[in-house]
């Protein structure tokens, strides 16, 4: 463990009542995931590659980060892909 978070924890498991198990670790893989390093389908994290993310880093279809590489996304500092727009930018539009 690391500050009280496992290493690596990989979780794509449902509870009984159908909710799924996130995994949380500093390095965090699963449909949904939270950590230093996420790979995912909606994470959250330092540095994630998701399909949903929020992050510092982050490689996604849709993301809001400080810096960023995505299809859709809002970023704060740095931003490339198809549709992405600076936070500022869209703050300045109001």
């Amino acid at each position: 463990t690391i500050l009280g978070l496992p290493l690596l924890h990989i979780s794509f498991k449902y509870k009984p009542n159908r909710v799924p198990v996130p995994a949380r670790g500093v390095i965090a893989i699963g449909q949904f995931a939270c950590g230093i390093i996420t790979i995912s389908q909606f994470g959250l994290g330092f540095i994630s590659i998701s399909q949903f993310t929020v992050a510092v880093y982050a490689l996604a279809q849709l993301a809001f980060a400080y810096s960023l590489i995505a299809q859709l996304g809002i970023y704060i500092h740095t931003g490339h892909g198809q549709l992405v727009k600076s936070l500022g930018e869209l703050m300045g539009m109001l």
